[in-house]
């Protein structure tokens, strides 16, 4: 079988630290001296011009720092450590040459150093972007969204995405309408330039105005977020809802054996399908685990494997919201070894539906239920309303979509 050809920025990349050899000086700046740049724009065919015409006019390129995909090479190697600064010349990591030798090793260090070369991928420009101001968390949303996708996104419907996270984080309701509309495009612009740097990467592909992770992207976001590679130890944890019955309230799910606390936290707020607004808490062996607080004394979460705490056949419990107490059940069903093919933290079972928020635990759960099954009662309408539901039918308990609770998961932050 044929190789796969490479990625055109893994091949640049590896041109890049070759060329390098022994290093090269910089400028006082720190940036490639444009003697060297001329020969990198065309050993690396990057389509930088230098020194460009417009008309009858030439405008003299002052820095490489103005040839842009040229920069973003220099950055991304140095953010990957392949090249590194020493003494005023850039010069090869010799340590991880090792990685320049293998092409799917430099794409995943590469890969991995995407959220440390937001300034070299959105140089700052007369029309700055939210998303240039937050780029770790607009690029997170991106691969995200791409991840827990089963097939091509609509760009715009990424460009949303980003510009819902990033523009989270400012106050604009008082802003003219003219400036919202322009920091609209600097974002889309923005969102384009990043789908443009992982196309290169062979990340991800585009189909007319859609864009999905190709096989590669996957692989290299399922190791960006820790996920088990093959043989890897898997924990297969049956979750139940306790004291909620008819019906039943549990699912089974197949976590990477070392996850920290915190993360199995998240999982189970995914795969129940709670919406992760209230307290939560861990017990195992009369131990309690949660996020550090001064007013509670609880062992800090995110420093605790799961592995180091219990093992096959074993429990642990969950308490989420204080108020309702929504205490969870958890057994070690079995200790597996991780297929390949699959992304962990994976659902393979379940049944029932999650409980609404802040319907006041488990008597309040059955009292709701009681209430919708019934025609006379007289919270009935009120309940609906209170659900966003237009008829009881819409209310099935017994509802669980094992696809979209996978969907969920794999749309968990890394």
């Amino acid at each position: 079988m044929m190789e796969p050809e490479q990625p055109r920025t893994v091949e640049q990349i590896r041109g890049l630290v070759g060329w390098i050899g022994a290093g090269r000086k910089l400028t006082q700046t720190g940036k490639v001296t444009l003697a060297d740049a001329r020969a990198l724009v065309a050993l690396l065919e990057t389509g930088d011009t230098i020194d460009p015409a417009i008309g009858d006019r030439t405008f003299k390129t002052k820095s490489s720092q103005e040839l842009y995909h040229l920069n973003l090479l220099v950055e991304w190697a140095r953010a990957a450590r392949l090249l590194r600064v020493v003494g005023g010349r850039l010069v090869r990591v010799k340590k991880n040459a090792r990685v320049v030798e293998h092409p799917e090793q430099a794409l995943d260090a590469l890969f991995e150093a995407l959220p440390r070369i937001g300034e070299a991928v959105l140089p700052s420009g007369w029309l700055g972007s939210i998303f240039a101001e937050e780029y770790p968390a607009g690029l997170r949303v991106l691969l995200t969204s791409l991840y827990a996708a089963d097939d091509l996104l609509p760009e715009q419907e990424l460009q949303a995405a980003a510009w819902d996270k990033v523009s989270g984080f400012y106050v604009l309701d008082d802003l003219p309408e003219d400036r919202l509309r322009l920091l609209h495009q600097s974002n889309d612009r923005d969102v384009d330039r990043v789908l443009a740097t992982l196309l290169g990467l062979g990340s991800v592909r585009r189909v007319g105005d859609a864009v999905a992770l190709t096989l590669r992207g996957r692989q290299a976001m399922a190791r960006l977020r820790g996920e088990a590679r093959p043989g890897d130890p898997v924990y297969q944890l049956r979750i139940e809802l306790a004291d909620v019955e008819q019906p039943a309230v549990w699912r089974c799910v197949q976590v990477p054996a070392g996850f920290h606390l915190d993360r199995l936290h998240l999982v189970i707020q995914a795969a129940m399908g709670w919406q992760n607004c209230h307290l939560h808490a861990f017990e195992v062996k009369g131990v309690n685990y949660a996020h550090p607080s001064s007013e509670l004394d609880f062992v800090d979460e995110t420093a605790v494997g799961l592995d180091a705490v219990v093992k096959e056949g074993e429990f642990l419990d969950y308490t989420y919201d204080f108020g309702d107490s929504w205490e969870h059940r958890i057994l070690v069903e079995r200790q597996v070894a991780a297929g390949a093919g699959h992304h962990y933290p994976l659902c393979v079972d379940g049944a029932g539906a999650c409980p609404p928020e802040d319907c006041g635990g488990a008597p309040g759960y059955d009292d709701l239920k009681q209430a919708l099954s019934g025609p006379s009662h007289p919270e009935r309408e009120d309940l609906l309303r209170w659900l966003g539901l237009e008829t009881a039918s819409d209310f099935d308990p017994t509802r669980f979509d094992l696809h979209r609770t996978n969907r969920r998961l794999r749309a968990l932050d890394w």
